[in-house]
């Protein structure tokens, strides 16, 4: 037997159907009409009945249906069960589908065109006892439909509350994602270009200790500003994360600021040729901040895998069209016939800075923005093409647009 658990608000309120069913009946008694010739003893039997009814009531929600059918199959002759029929058709409609509550309702007004058939035989006082009985019935079946639709409204909202919830608990895990993602490019971004100004000079010495005190002196001096500059821009970054929204943002990198990542890179001893950016046509932050980070990478990538190689940087385009970025290196000195740009010599990337977060995280900054960026060997060096779409409207991503207005260089 299935076991139902009720609340105290349950047993509150089937304590309560079963008072207004009792009191029903004791009210409406006197009003009843029953036949004067019903013998005394049939006359108690239908008292009884009538107070079972009301003490069935309690197994309403146990039995909803066998009880609503019960009811109105012995309300056809017992005088005392319209309270407890009520109960009963009420809980049906609440509670059970459509189709079962059509069934009831279906049982419970099939006496209604006998009854309309014998209306004109009956005395006034029958036929408006009748009419009352019906009308109470369909009171108690609408009452329960409309209960019904108000706990299924109720219910379809509880649940898209908690839909609602779901789904802003699995935003903010997106957001939280994006802003670690964000973070790891960043700090690659920043400190990897410093850093490879670090190992190369570092490892000059190294490899050179015999080298004249000049050029001694000159790459502790790049190596201390290197290290100066890598630990401002590590202070800038966690100070932008530990900031609030309001509390202001880092300066972004722009595509003016090419002629002076190059000259760092010279200062070290690079071999770098920069042609463009075109003068006097800026496009827009997150095009200008995206080819910036190109050309940073492809540089500490070549620095650090194809040392002494010659760069050739070259960035052009036009408002009406698309900004291109490429970046070569000549083969490198050595036994080495294809190094560079890339994170591993066949191209690949091996060993890349940040744990491969350099082309690969290129390559998906350029497609957020709307471009694409290509890398391989070529000429027994290594190639970096980009392109990317001079206007960004439409085109780039709204995370990446709002990432190109926060953390920067």
């Amino acid at each position: 037997m299935r076991r139902i658990h009720r609340t105290r608000r349950d047993w509150v309120t089937d304590v309560a159907l079963f008072l207004f069913a009792a009191c029903f009946a004791a009210v409406s008694s006197q009003s009843i009409p029953v036949p004067e010739t019903l013998d005394p003893v049939w006359r108690d039997v239908d008292q009884v009945v009538g107070g079972l009814g009301c003490a069935a009531t309690l197994l309403r929600r146990r039995w909803p249906v066998p009880l609503a059918v019960v009811l109105l199959v012995a309300g056809t002759w017992a005088h005392y069960l319209t309270g407890p029929a009520m109960v009963a058709v009420f809980t049906v409609a609440a509670t059970r589908p459509w189709r079962v509550t059509a069934w009831v309702a279906a049982l419970a007004f099939a006496p209604l065109p006998v009854f309309l058939w014998q209306m004109a035989e009956l005395s006034g006082e029958r036929t408006g006892s009748a009419l009352t009985y019906f009308a109470l019935i369909a009171g108690a079946i609408g009452w329960g439909l409309f209960r019904r639709s108000r706990q299924q409204l109720i219910a379809s909202l509880r649940e898209r509350a908690e839909l609602a919830e779901a789904d802003a608990e699995l935003r903010a895990e997106w957001a939280r994602r994006e802003t670690r993602e964000e973070i790891a490019r960043e700090m690659h971004d920043v400190l990897g270009h410093r850093l490879s100004l670090l190992s190369v000079h570092a490892g000059a010495l190294e490899f050179n200790p015999g080298a004249p005190r000049e050029e001694i002196a000159r790459a502790a001096g790049v190596i201390r500003e290197s290290a100066h500059l890598a630990l401002r821009d590590l202070r800038e970054v966690i100070g932008i994360l530990r900031a609030g929204p309001d509390e202001g943002e880092r300066p972004q990198p722009e595509l003016a600021d090419l002629a002076r990542l190059v000259a760092e890179a010279r200062a070290t001893g690079g071999r770098i040729e920069l042609t463009g950016p075109p003068d006097g046509r800026i496009p827009p932050p997150v095009v200008g901040r995206t080819a910036y980070r190109i050309v940073q990478e492809a540089l500490t990538n070549a620095r650090k895998h194809a040392p002494g190689a010659a760069v050739t940087v070259e960035v052009s385009g036009s408002p009406d069209g698309r900004l291109t970025v490429e970046v070569r290196n000549a083969p490198p000195p050595g036994p080495a016939s294809v190094r560079g740009l890339g994170e591993g010599g066949d191209g690949s990337n091996r060993g890349g800075s940040a744990g491969g977060q350099g082309l690969i995280g290129l390559a998906e900054r350029a497609r957020l923005a709307g471009g694409e960026l290509t890398a391989g060997p070529a000429d027994g060096g290594f190639l970096v093409h980009a392109w990317l779409p001079w206007s960004t409207t439409g085109v780039a991503s709204p995370a990446y647009r709002s990432s190109a207005s926060g953390k920067g260089e």
